[in-house]
């Protein structure tokens, strides 16, 4: 939809000098033209004229062609700039911005017409429209091209004007300009080829919200007694989102600043239907590396069929590596890599050495709208890169699924998990307490590069 209120090009003042000179120049040519005819119809020179003023005439046509090329590039209207629908000057504090903006109106003709006027009036171009009907009206879903310098509460005002309620908006960005039905089968490849990526896709999906995984299970084996109605349930002032998990539990997807619509919460269970169509899966990709020694080991994805492997690891790993990975003992270590392995709960990557034996596990886990990092590399196996290439990685993972920052929960004297956190090169910030540290890694730095992965030799 363009700008219906453009600005006109201003009319040229009439100046009567011009008429005169044009008179004159008629009346000069027809002249010229009669003494022409007399003279080659009477003359004995006559045919030779003739052909003399034909080749006079081809050649200024050929001139006026060639002059009306060579300054058609300049822009109609003005000087440069300046466009047939701007204002002199316009190009100089111009620029544009794009805003999303959900606004309730009245569900009667004419309402979504007055709302378009009143942009139409700040000059904001409507890219794309979606609408949300309610029981009592109809929530409209805009993203729009407005001028730099319209502010939001002058946008506000104005829709309010002209009938709409409970207006937000938000900034947006190019990645906003891809089509809903687009942007949604893409949300759902993504889910079909990796059960990890349902709670991404529903963040995506419903914009800035926070997604929590309740497992029906606790790590330790207790009944956690959660649980949603089949169909899903919207409860809180429509706030909150309750949909039950194909895996077990409930996603709980919680937005206070803006309300859910029915057409929202119809979309993210088709997607949860979907995953649960689909049942567990995982992309089956693996990466051989060369350590310096020379062994060659395998980075894979990991998920809960390889329980029995990550429980053999944690018998052959000592009680402080395992005391620095989780901080303490792990009284059910079953129940705990079972709730790590789930790909509801995040990605982890496996370390094969070439007789298949699993040596070190990385986790990268959805934490509400954070994002944890974690390593375990067996004891004969570290200080080999192992951990350092691991969470390379998982950072690079981390990144493709949109996470701003990463954290990593660890103790103060493991300085292992330490250099390989500054190892990634990202702006880092430190918080103790009582001796745990947490380290967190900033994925939009700017200068920030994260290590690609290796898919030859393991780093150091």
């Amino acid at each position: 939809m363009t700008d219906v209120t453009s600005s006109r090009k201003p009319r040229r003042p009439h100046h009567w000098r011009r008429d005169l000179v044009e008179l004159a120049a008629l009346f000069t040519a027809v002249a010229v033209a009669d003494a022409v005819a007399n003279t080659v119809a009477h003359g004995p020179e006559g045919p030779y004229l003739l052909v003399v003023s034909a080749v006079v005439l081809v050649a200024t046509a050929a001139f006026h062609t060639w002059w009306a090329r060579r300054h058609s590039h300049a822009p109609p209207g003005g000087p440069a700039g300046e466009g047939p629908g701007e204002e002199p000057g316009a190009a100089a504090g111009g620029g544009t911005v794009l805003w999303r903006m959900r606004t309730t109106v009245r569900d009667e003709p004419g309402s979504l017409a007055a709302l378009c006027t009143a942009l139409a009036g700040l000059r904001v171009d409507i890219l794309t429209l979606q609408t949300h009907p309610l029981a009592d009206g109809t929530v409209d879903e805009f993203l729009l091209r407005a001028p730099a310098g319209l502010q939001a509460a002058a946008l506000t005002r104005e829709v309010a004007a002209a009938g709409g309620t409970a207006t937000w908006t938000e900034r947006a960005d190019a990645h906003d300009l891809v089509d809903t039905p687009a942007r949604v089968l893409g949300l759902a490849t993504r889910t079909a080829l990796d059960g990890a990526e349902l709670p991404l896709a529903l963040r995506q999906l419903l914009g800035r919200c926070t997604i929590h995984s309740l497992p029906a299970v606790s790590p330790a084996g207790r009944p956690t007694g959660v649980t949603a109605p089949v169909e899903g349930a919207l409860e809180d002032g429509d706030t909150v989102m309750r949909l039950r998990d194909p895996y077990g539990g409930v996603l709980t997807i919680e937005r206070p600043y803006l309300p859910f619509t029915p057409t929202e919460f119809a979309r993210a269970r088709a997607l949860v239907e979907l995953d649960a169509r689909l049942g567990p899966r995982v992309p089956r990709q693996a990466d051989v590396l060369t350590l310096p020694e020379g062994n060659d080991i395998t980075v894979r994805r990991a998920d809960q069929g390889d329980l029995t492997a990550a429980l053999a690891m944690h018998g052959r790993c000592s009680d402080r590596t395992l005391g620095l990975r989780y901080h303490g003992p792990v009284a059910d270590a079953a129940g705990y890599l079972r709730h790590l392995l789930s790909p509801r709960f995040g990605r982890t990557l496996a370390v094969e050495t070439a007789s298949g034996r699993l040596v070190a596990l990385g986790h990268l886990l959805w934490d509400g709208d954070e994002t944890e990092v974690a390593l375990l590399v067996e004891d004969d196996w570290q200080r080999r890169g192992i951990g350092s290439e691991l969470l390379g990685r998982l950072v690079s993972l981390a990144r493709e699924a949109g996470c701003e920052s990463v954290y990593a929960v660890t103790q103060a004297s493991n300085t292992g998990m330490v250099a390989a956190m500054r190892g990634l090169g990202l702006p880092l910030d430190y918080q103790i307490e009582e001796g745990t540290l947490v380290v967190t890694a900033r994925l939009g730095g700017a200068g920030a590069k994260t290590p690609a992965p290796r898919a030859g030799r393991a780093g150091r």
